[in-house]
């Protein structure tokens, strides 16, 4: 969690003049009555009636409140307390000066965007109609090409191309950060095309370290374009798999350039079934999420399950629930797709989560051990290079772990503190 400076409560009077700071304001996808407002230097939006669109729309044309509440009131026959919505749009961040009185700007607090310079103007290009043509040409004729050489289909030996598994591990980890990078890239230039700021970092899902986009302020476009953002890193994988493979058809590359080709390829590949797992924040759970027409799936669905959890756990004492069921005010739509989205949420992370303790975790201990033993063999004449070689894996491996547990802690700091505050009270 990020500080956020508060912005304190400002007298406001009937006279009272409001700046705004460059708000983002549009239709709602689905209901004509609400617009969408935020600012997308801090991530913050929020829908509204459309009644109170119009009065932020008055207000930054200069109005004084109460001359927007007589024109609310003599146009749309509404009575609306304007101060008492600048007060809420205050706290939210959204006004820059009352009376010309500057406000404090939470933006000074958010965390940067990265790559500022890069605007629409250099990536719309990307995102054309030829560029899609191009990428539909280019991974066609990879399908075909797989086709006619079935011989050229990802198989998981071409992932070991070398003899030493820790110089195989170590190249194929930089050729897998590389293209990572340029997935999150393809997520940041498509919301750069859009207008959206948004920066790149690490995070977790379950056991998974992860490289992430934030593009909170993809909010501010229509869902329609929204897709664009979500599916732009997949769409980048799937061209550079196909490009891969028509390369090791069609082009005479040295054997060890191939065979990095194809590990490359076995090594993207493996990280769509990971997309897949939209229980977790995947790119595909953004588009499920939209598809389904809710806002905060993923949050809902979590919270749901927990009630499912409290009311069990209730009825088995044969006590009353001790919460409500935190779905009851969502829309009919929304409610029925965030309960069926929490059976996949528990299923699925159950499922993940076994696997890793049954399978992942004992083929990392086991491979721990043979490494620091090979290592242990080299000391005492054994051999030198396979010594190198376990020595080189530990240190991937254990820079992979340290980095989890690093972005974990910053990313969940407030379960620590909480856990620190709670011992220092019963000591």
């Amino acid at each position: 969690m990020r500080s956020r400076t508060v912005v304190t409560a400002v007298p406001i009077s009937a006279e009272s003049l409001i700046g705004f700071h460059r708000l983002i304001t549009r239709a709602d996808d689905d209901d004509p009555d609400v617009v969408v407002v935020g600012r997308a230097e801090i991530g913050e939006f929020i829908e509204l009636p459309a009644v109170y669109g119009e009065a932020i729309r008055l207000l930054r044309e200069r109005l004084p409140v109460s001359a927007v509440e007589q024109r609310l009131a003599a146009e749309q026959d509404v009575e609306m307390d304007v101060a008492e919505l600048v007060e809420a749009l205050t706290e939210l961040g959204f006004v820059d000066s009352v009376d010309k009185r500057r406000l404090p700007d939470p933006a000074t607090d958010a965390p940067r965007s990265h790559f500022p310079w890069l605007t629409d103007r250099h990536v719309s290009w990307i995102f054309s109609r030829p560029m899609k043509l191009a990428w539909l040409l280019v991974v066609g004729a990879a399908l075909i090409t797989l086709a006619v050489r079935p011989d050229l289909l990802p198989h998981y030996t071409d992932f070991f191309w070398g003899e030493y598994v820790g110089l195989t591990v170590l190249v194929n980890t930089v050729m897998v950060s590389l293209t990572l990078s340029t997935h999150e890239m393809m997520h940041l230039m498509a919301a750069r095309s859009l207008g959206v700021p948004g920066r790149i970092g690490f995070g977790t899902r379950l056991h998974n370290l992860v490289v992430q986009t934030d593009v909170t302020g993809v909010w501010g476009v229509t869902r329609r374009s929204r897709y664009r953002v979500y599916l732009a890193g997949m769409a980048w994988d799937f061209f550079l798999m196909a490009s891969l493979t028509l390369l090791v058809a069609h082009v005479a590359l040295p054997p060890l350039t191939k065979a990095l080709f194809q590990a490359l390829v076995v090594a993207v590949l493996m990280t769509i079934p990971f997309q897949l797992q939209v229980y977790m924040r995947t790119d595909l759970y953004y588009v499920l999420r939209d598809l389904l027409r809710t806002r905060n799936l993923f949050d809902d669905g979590l919270a749901f399950a927990r009630y499912l959890r409290a009311r069990t756990v209730a009825r088995l004492r044969r006590r009353p629930c001790p919460i409500e069921d935190p779905t009851s005010e969502l829309a009919p739509h929304e409610r029925r797709a965030t309960r069926v989205y929490s059976v996949f949420l528990i299923i699925g992370a159950t499922v993940s989560l076994t696997a890793f303790a049954l399978f992942a975790a004992p083929i990392a201990i086991v491979a721990l051990f043979r490494a620091i033993g090979a290592i242990v063999d080299g000391f005492n004449g054994g051999s030198a290079l396979l010594a190198l070689d376990s020595g080189l894996l530990l240190l991937i491996e254990g820079a992979i772990q340290a980095l989890f547990v690093v972005t974990f802690v910053r990313n969940h700091r407030h379960w620590f503190r909480w856990r620190r505050s709670a011992d220092q009270g019963s000591a």
